[in-house]
């Protein structure tokens, strides 16, 4: 028997020198070239393993035929079940009848009535495709043929179906698909909605990938009673340090929904460039720098913001911004300096032209980290800014900033007392340039100038740590006096120093006569201030509480500032509080008050907030002084199939509900299913440049068949926006 089954090997070795085939079992019979084994036969071909009852070796043609309860092995991750195969060595042929496919990186099987394979192709017969089950699957995906490439692990259906249990709910003439992890080319999920006022909504992605450093995804949509439009991102890695995004789109309205609307703008289009690099200056110039260097680009332009808001069927993640800020940053860092330049570009939506917006290109910066002398008992550090403010139409002007920290700090009575005293020396100096608006002349006029001035911050404290067997109770209070020094004033500074405390509002930094001036008083006041922590024995914080006070010795406005209170207190491992408030004493009121609880167990989440705010200021028609905001989110895992979420969001002042979400999810290993109700006050641009909202009602369908559909933080696959009382949506 060991004989035979060492001819057998060395015989089928010598057909095809690189397919040597070794075959084993327990009984074997040789008749005129034709080799016969019975019982446990054993065939390791390539990196296949084949096992059957029966084989039958032809040594003129070298093929080799398996016969009952076949069972192959390819590799370590593919399984092959069958009851008759036939390997051609010669020709490098393969056949299984019928053919059972199993994808163990993937879970994905497929079965057909038989399969034909030559080299890495393999064609495969009317069968069944799915990721579930096999004797019962939740879905399936049945075709009339198939093939499937062994080193690239794509799979081609053709005239698919998909079968919930035994429902047909699709069709599809071409279904691509990847076993493995691998970037191809091919269609994505598509995206389906439906809407009484915007009609059928359809998005179907197309994502290329020919190389392993860059991607671009084309994502043409329609909506049948609004518009059609196409939005595209190209994404890149140009080196193991670097890479950037560019995303594009266009949508077109159609003319009786951009006019019934009243539309700001028929047509939306921008784009949008992300860059960064974390070695930039190394990487393309050459050099062998030892510092940081980086670069980070944002650059972002757009008709209006409906360009955002129809990119995604998401309405939740709409925006209403009318200013569009782009920004380039490049800088270089070691542990002693710090060198970097800004370019920040601003464009406003509201108007037609931007030729008298101020930019900021560029600013140029340097750093010069803290060091200290006297044995750590002189601190320094040194910064200047210099930022260009540009406009095509209208004064510009170039401001340089200087500020100069000096501090001397001591302990005293074995570390108990630590004292401070601060010396800070700041200076700015502002060159004007360009000519006022002819058409709009401004009422004021700018001379170059210089402000520089020092102010001092005296400074006592103490830190108390005691520690108990479970616990570390930390206390920290001290004290903080601040007054100004010496100043000089000249130029555009003397002129408007009576604006600093004008322009420090943020109600009035629109003013013409704040574009430059930003300059705010030093107000002599003394700071108090109180914390405490509790830390467990792993050096978790238990509890965290602080409390400060301002006190102003100004003539105008003196007296206690607000009382600040923060709490965080984590209850338990789950529940946690927390608090920020402030309180106005010349108003007897809170200014501020945030409350947040939230418990987070193994299968309960819950979070419950509020959110109040007075700024005492006068109410009008168009402006509410006090804001009254609150938050509701739960999340229930039921088991490890069922899970159920909830949010509300509530805006108590107006009696308005914002937004409003419940829905359930099923996970099984092959598919999920979920349905969620969500209404959400959308924003929208008007034509008159204003910002408005819409009520909006929504019904989501989660329908993923896993693994061919992926949870890529989408909200569904399929919308249906319900209509309103008032007919608008």
């Amino acid at each position: 028997m060991l004989k035979l089954l060492l001819l057998l090997t060395i015989i089928a070795a010598c057909v095809v020198a690189d397919d040597k085939v070794e075959v084993y079992a327990t009984s074997m019979d040789t008749k005129d070239n034709i080799v016969t084994a019975d019982g446990e036969v054993v065939v390791i071909y390539q990196d296949y393993q084949l096992s059957a009852k029966k084989a039958i070796y032809d040594r003129n043609n070298g093929e080799l035929e398996l016969f009952g309860n076949i069972r192959a092995n390819q590799g370590d991750n593919v399984k092959l079940l069958g009851e008759y195969a036939k390997l051609n060595i010669s020709n490098k042929e393969r056949t299984f009848k019928p053919f059972y496919m199993l994808e163990q990186t993937s879970d994905v099987w497929i079965s057909g009535d038989g399969s034909y394979a030559k080299d890495t192709e393999v064609d495969i017969d009317t069968g069944v495709m799915s990721g579930c089950d096999p004797n019962n699957p939740i879905w399936k995906m049945e075709f009339t043929s198939s093939d499937y490439n062994t080193d690239t692990m794509w799979l081609n259906l053709y005239n698919a179906r998909i079968y919930i249990y035994d429902i047909p709910v699709f069709y599809t003439p071409y279904f691509g698909y990847s076993l493995d992890t691998t970037r191809r080319t091919g269609l994505l999920p598509p995206m389906v909605g439906i809407s009484s006022k915007e009609g059928f909504y359809y998005e179907q992605a197309l994502y290329i990938a020919e190389s392993n450093w860059w991607d671009l995804e084309l994502k043409p949509q329609i909506r049948t009673n609004r518009g059609s439009g196409l939005y595209t991102t190209f994404r890149f890695v140009d080196s193991k340090i670097s890479k950037g995004n560019l995303t594009a789109g266009y949508f077109k309205e159609k003319e009786d929904y951009y006019l019934e609307n009243k539309l700001a703008n028929k047509k939306h289009y921008g784009f949008n460039f992300l860059y960064e690099n974390s070695d930039v200056i190394n990487e393309w110039f050459g050099t062998s720098f030892k510092g940081q260097s980086g670069l980070y680009a944002d650059i972002v332009n757009m008709n209006d913001v409906e360009y955002i808001n129809l990119s995604t069927n998401d309405t939740t993640k709409n925006a209403t911004t009318t200013q569009l800020l782009s920004r380039i940053n490049l800088f270089y860092n070691t542990d002693d300096d710090y060198i970097a330049t800004y370019f920040k570009h601003y464009k406003d939506l509201t108007i037609d032209s931007n030729e008298k917006t101020l930019q900021n290109l560029p600013a140029v910066h340097y750093h010069s980290y803290l060091d200290t002398l006297l044995d750590d008992h002189f601190l320094y550090s040194f910064d200047i800014m210099s930022n260009n403010y540009y406009r095509s139409l209208g004064k510009s002007a170039t401001q340089t900033d200087i500020n100069i920290p000096l501090t001397l700090q001591t302990h005293l009575f074995d570390e108990l007392l630590s004292l401070s005293y601060d010396s800070n020396l700041y200076a700015q100096h502002t060159l004007f340039t360009g000519d006022e608006d002819s058409a709009n002349p401004s009422v004021y006029e700018y001379e170059n100038g210089i402000f520089a001035r020092n102010y001092h911050v005296f400074s006592a404290s103490t830190q108390l740590t005691k520690a108990y067997e479970e616990s570390t109770h930390v206390i920290d209070f001290g004290a903080k006096y601040q007054r100004e020094g010496s100043k000089t004033e000249s130029g555009y500074y003397e002129d408007y120093k009576d604006y600093a405390t004008y322009c420090s509002l943020p109600v009035n930094q629109l003013d013409p006569v704040c574009e430059f001036y930003n300059i705010s008083d030093i107000e002599e006041n003394m700071q108090l201030y109180f914390s405490h922590y509790l830390y467990d024995y792993d050096g978790r914080q238990i509890f965290y509480h602080r409390l400060s006070q301002n006190y102003s010795y100004e003539d105008i406005g003196g007296g206690a500032g607000e009382l600040e209170n923060e709490l965080d207190y984590q209850i338990t491992d789950s529940v946690n509080f927390y608090n920020n408030m402030f309180y106005n004493y010349d108003e007897s009121a809170f200014s501020k008050n945030f409350n947040k609880i939230s418990y987070n167990g193994e299968s309960l989440n819950i979070g419950l907030s509020h959110m109040y705010r007075d700024t005492f200021l006068p109410q009008t028609a168009t402006y509410s002084p006090k804001t009254s905001y609150m938050t509701s989110t739960v999340e229930y895992k039921y088991d490890k199939h069922y899970s159920y979420h909830f949010r509300l969001d509530y805006d108590l002042e107006r009696s308005e509900k914002k937004s409003f979400e419940v829905g359930f999810l099923y996970q099984k290993r092959c598919w999920d299913f979920g349905l969620t109700y969500l209404e959400n006050n959308r924003p929208i641009l008007n034509i008159n440049g204003e910002s408005d909202s819409v009520y909006d009602r929504f019904i989501y369908l989660t329908i993923r068949l896993k693994p061919i559909m992926k949870n890529e933080g989408r909200r569904s696959g399929f919308v249906y926006r319900l209509p309103d009382k008032s007919e608008t949506n």
